[in-house]
């Protein structure tokens, strides 16, 4: 939030902005009677908007969200309505290693918010927070999971563009990456995490039927570009990018495109 950074920019002092966080979720949901058609829909939105919060990151289902009593077709039309304000995005699963995407609206989306600075003031983990040497401790992972969606999403000027993730759910198994990234006439996955290159099962299972050879995973190390093979034996490229990186995603993908394990960081 742009008013957010400039109070601190100003004052270094984290404790003055809670005041600041407070009016803008107020005013979201003083909001509410803007894009509610009744008085019942402008109870579920105003509903939605104080649970979101607590639920980004997370895989939701409609029916009863929040520990409500509201069925899913109320939820589900007040957080559409609240995608139109950008307030929030429902992210969809795909089952696709390749173009086109297709996500599939009949599985759990997962809920991401416009803005992870207003999630972490409205769960009280800020200073848990500050003092992590790792943001993927914070929030079990959620955190730092969700700030790099954030950036994804704030990277795509396409109107049509739009943020999804990769799930396989079999009965004996399943497997979910974080983000599928189109990139030119690829789906690029995306992981998340500090776990050693052995540890990513999802993405492992992702690159054996992916037609290409390049995966991105996140991470509180340095970058590094590492060979890498599946369990099956597919060799693949691992581009580790330290968090701070999350807005040069689409430049560091292009480079990738274009280099190995031996090249020099761009």
């Amino acid at each position: 939030m742009p008013e957010i950074v400039k109070e601190y920019a100003k004052s270094k002092d984290l404790t003055a902005l809670g005041e600041i966080y407070d009016r803008l979720i107020t005013s979201y949901i003083d909001d509410v009677d803007k894009y509610a058609r009744n008085t019942h829909l402008l109870q579920v939105i105003s509903h939605c908007i104080r649970v979101s919060f607590a639920e980004a990151g997370n895989r939701i289902k409609f029916q009863n969200f929040g520990r409500s009593n509201y069925s899913s077709k109320e939820v589900g039309e007040a957080l559409r309505t609240l995608e139109k304000t950008f307030l929030l995005s429902l992210l969809y699963p795909s089952i696709d290693t390749r173009l086109p995407l297709l996500p599939d609206l009949k599985k759990s989306p997962r809920l991401q918010v416009l803005d992870t600075g207003l999630m972490n003031y409205s769960l009280g983990i800020q200073t848990d927070i500050l003092g992590s040497d790792d943001l993927n401790k914070g929030h079990q992972g959620t955190i730092i999971e969700h700030l790099i969606g954030q950036e994804l999403l704030a990277g795509q000027l396409n109107a049509l563009s739009h943020l999804n993730f990769w799930a396989r759910e079999k009965k004996t198994s399943t497997a979910e990456l974080d983000y599928i990234y189109p990139f030119e006439s690829k789906l690029i996955p995306i992981e998340v995490k500090s776990g050693k290159d052995g540890a990513l099962k999802s993405l492992h299972q992702y690159m054996d039927d992916a037609p290409h050879d390049m995966a991105v995973r996140f991470y509180s190390a340095k970058f590094q570009l590492t060979p890498t093979i599946t369990p099956a034996g597919k060799p693949y490229r691992l581009l580790n990018l330290p968090y701070y990186l999350g807005s040069q995603t689409e430049k560091y993908i292009a480079w990738l495109k274009d280099n190995t394990p031996t090249s020099t960081a761009p």
